[in-house]
C-alpha cells in the first residue's frame, strides 16, 4: 500500500533540548493517523518538520514523495495545514478569506469559485459568506479553518490540534468531516492530547518526551495490555487513591474524574484484596468492577515502561 508519509529517525533539537527524539512512522494514503500525548510531548514539532516549516536536526523522510529537508517548499504546495491557533483573518468576511487564501494557492476563476463553494459547504455558513470571521460561532469557525486549508484539494492534511478549545458536540461534527476526507482518499494526519479523539484514527502513535512510545491502531494498543484493568466507585476517592496506589498488589493506578483505575497482575484477585484493605481502613461505601482498558490506561502504563 502507498505511503504518503514516511520518517525514519527524525530528530530536532533546540540548543541542549531534544524537542523530538528519532522518531520513525510512515502514513498510508487515506488512513487517519493520529499523533497522541500531551502538551510539550513534541506532537507539534514534529507536525512542522512534516510540513515543511522546521527542518530536522537528523534523519530523513518524505511527504508526497518530496523530501523534508531538501523539499520543503514542494511539500507546502502539496499539502493542506491547520495549526493550533485561528489561522483565518478575523476581520476579513469569509468570502474574502477564502478568496485570498485561494488565490495564495494559485487558484483563481472557475476553478477557486468551485472550491470556495467547497469550503463554505464544509463550514456550513450558510447566508453569513459576507460577514467578518469574528463574528461566527467557534464551530463555525473550525469548520472555516479547515475549509480554507483544503482549498487546493490536496492530498494530505494535516491537522494540528484542531478541536481544541471547542465543545464535545462540535468536536464529533468536525471528525465527521474529517472521515469524509479520508473515504475520499486524504490522508489526515492528526495530533491531539483528546484521548476520546484519539479513538477515531486508524492508527495512532503514542508521543511523550519526544518519543514515540507505541504505535498500533486503539483496538491493537488496547489487547497488549498485559494487565487486568478494574473500576473503583468510592466516597473520599483522593484518600482511596493515595491508599489503592500504595498498595503493593496494585501495579499501576490512576484517578479518572471521581473513579480511579486499577491495573494489576492478570488473574490476581484484586476485588478480594482490595475490598478487605479497604474495610480495614475504614471505607465501607464503594464498587469494584473489571472493565476493558481504556488509551489512557495504556498511554500510563507504557510511560512508566519507558521511565518517563
Amino acid at each position: 500500500m502507498e505511503h504518503t508519509v514516511e520518517v525514519d529517525r527524525i530528530t530536532k533539537r533546540f540548543g541542549d533540548f531534544t524537542a523530538v527524539d528519532e522518531v520513525s512512522f510512515s502514513v498510508r494514503r487515506g488512513e487517519i493517523f493520529g499523533f497522541l500525548g500531551p502538551n510539550g510531548a513534541g506532537k507539534s514539532t514534529t507536525i512542522k518538520m512534516l510540513c515543511g516549516i522546521l527542518k530536522p536536526t537528523a534523519g530523513r523522510g518524505h511527504v508526497n514523495g518530496n523530501d523534508i529537508i531538501t523539499g520543503q517548499e514542494r511539500i507546502k504546495e502539496s499539502i493542506g495545514y491547520m495549526s493550533q491557533r485561528f489561522s483565518l483573518y478575523e476581520d476579513l468576511t469569509v468570502r474574502e478569506n477564502l478568496d485570498f487564501f485561494g488565490t495564495v494557492y494559485g487558484l483563481d476563476g472557475k476553478r477557486l469559485k468551485e472550491r470556495m463553494g467547497y469550503a463554505l459547504e464544509i463550514a456550513e455558513i450558510g447566508d453569513r459568506v459576507d460577514e467578518v470571521v469574528k463574528t461566527l460561532p467557534a464551530g463555525m469557525k473550525q469548520r472555516l479553518a479547515l475549509g480554507a486549508s483544503i482549498l487546493h484539494d490536496p492530498p494530505v492534511l494535516f491537522l494540528d490540534e484542531p478541536t481544541s478549545g471547542v465543545d464535545p458536540i462540535m468536536r464529533r461534527n468536525f471528525w465527521e468531516l474529517i472521515y469524509g476526507l479520508s473515504r475520499a482518499g486524504k490522508t489526515v494526519f492528526v495530533t491531539t492530547h483528546y484521548m476520546d479523539e484519539a479513538e477515531h484514527c486508524d492508527r495512532i502513535a503514542l508521543i511523550i518526551a519526544g518519543k514515540i512510545i507505541a504505535l498500533d491502531s486503539p483496538a491493537l494498543l488496547k489487547d497488549s495490555l498485559d494487565q487486568g484493568v478494574y473500576l473503583l466507585r468510592i466516597e473520599r476517592f483522593i484518600e482511596a487513591f493515595d491508599l489503592v496506589a500504595d498498595a503493593e498488589f496494585v501495579d499501576e493506578a490512576a484517578i479518572f474524574g471521581s473513579d480511579i483505575h486499577i491495573l494489576c497482575s492478570p488473574g490476581f484477585p484484586l476485588e478480594k484484596r482490595l475490598e478487605a484493605l479497604l474495610r480495614k481502613e475504614g471505607f465501607r461505601s464503594f464498587s469494584i468492577e473489571k472493565i476493558n482498558p481504556t488509551l489512557e490506561d495504556v498511554f500510563v502504563t507504557q510511560a512508566r515502561r519507558h521511565g518517563l
